[in-house]
């Protein structure tokens, strides 16, 4: 019998990244993949819960946490996470391709570009998977080319395709960009590579569910 395609879908360790990259998993697998759902020991208790309990394979993989420690004091050593997930992500991996059920695919959170390079170590495609809204996303993705500079300057904000922003329209990681600088970072960082990626995805399920009824009635 033909085996599933095994992909991996790796979230960033905070609600509002894992719920959306959850709810994809959940529809890749009724798509009859095999989808294992790769999160960290940060949040292990909370996705234990969940293991059994829908179509998606739950993995935890070690971040370098020692069980107390909260997800906010996680960002503030991103760089700690990313060397200690990279590795730990690096050897699931390495385990999983001596096995019936190798991965072809990874979909990792936009937080974690670098795991796009883990993936081409072992010749697996991969991609990024956008959770914030495409708006708040071409923001993000301007201040990072540059398109305007931080701090700001002037009271208002012009981007290409966008209407004008005031800075209270904006996150306040961009309008007091040294309140947070860690977690700035990853937001912006988030487009480093993005360009390399075969594919990119957004949460959008909602409008291409019903974009996919519309033509299906027309």
């Amino acid at each position: 019998m033909e085996r599933k395609t095994h992909i991996l879908v790796i979230p960033y360790p905070v609600q509002g990244h894992i719920n959306p990259m959850l709810q994809f998993s959940k529809r890749l697998a009724t798509k009859g993949a095999r989808v294992t759902l790769v999160a960290t020991s940060t949040i292990r208790n909370s996705m234990q819960a969940l293991q059994g309990a829908s179509s998606v394979n739950i993995e935890i993989i070690s971040d370098g946490s020692e069980g107390d420690e909260t997800v906010e004091s996680l960002i503030a050593t991103v760089d700690r996470f990313k060397d200690v997930v990279s590795q730990s992500l690096a050897e699931y991996i390495e385990k999983l391709n001596s096995s019936k059920y190798p991965p072809k695919f990874i979909v990792y959170d936009c937080a974690l570009p670098w795991a796009l390079d883990v993936a081409r170590k072992y010749g697996i495609d991969g991609a990024p998977f956008y959770t914030q809204s495409c708006a708040v996303n071409v923001v993000y993705y301007h201040f990072k080319k540059g398109t305007v500079r931080l701090p700001l300057e002037e009271p208002t904000v012009s981007l290409p395709s966008m209407p004008k922003l005031a800075i209270k329209d904006l996150s306040s990681l961009l309008s007091n960009p040294s309140s947070y600088p860690p977690l700035l970072n990853l937001f912006l960082d988030q487009f480093s590579n993005f360009l390399e990626a075969k594919w990119i995805f957004f949460s959008s399920f909602k409008e291409l569910e019903l974009e996919t009824v519309l033509q299906i009635d027309s």
